[in-house]
């Protein structure tokens, strides 16, 4: 083993400081991703079950209340072309409290609700 000389005393806890704010900011923008991405997965279930109620010849209001109650603060449009019913989401999500990234979703179904 080879002995600590006194000019390297204290350099572990200043690689430790200075390494351990990359490693939480590292952390954070990950919790955060995972955070949008299960926020991605909710609208597109939302815009689905927005797309089949209007299929089924619901109203737009139950569509938007149906969207906005599984994702708060989204934001639909739809549209109709041929047989099918389609049906636009976005929301924007916020990671580690300082990226904000917009999400979309689409999805369509088919009118009569067949």
């Amino acid at each position: 083993m080879t002995p600590v000389r006194a000019d390297e005393r204290g350099s572990v806890t200043a690689e430790l400081a200075l390494a351990l704010p990359a490693v939480a900011l590292v952390l954070l923008l990950g919790a955060g991703a995972m955070g949008a991405a299960a926020r991605q997965v909710a609208l597109q279930d939302a815009t689905a079950d927005a797309a089949r109620l209007l299929s089924r010849g619901e109203g737009e209001g139950a569509a938007s209340h149906a969207l906005s109650a599984a994702v708060p603060g989204a934001s639909m449009s739809s549209s109709t072309s041929g047989d099918l019913i389609c049906v636009s989401a976005q929301t924007a999500v916020t990671i580690g409290g300082f990226v904000r990234v917009g999400v979309r979703a689409s999805s369509c179904a088919l009118a009569g609700g067949l």
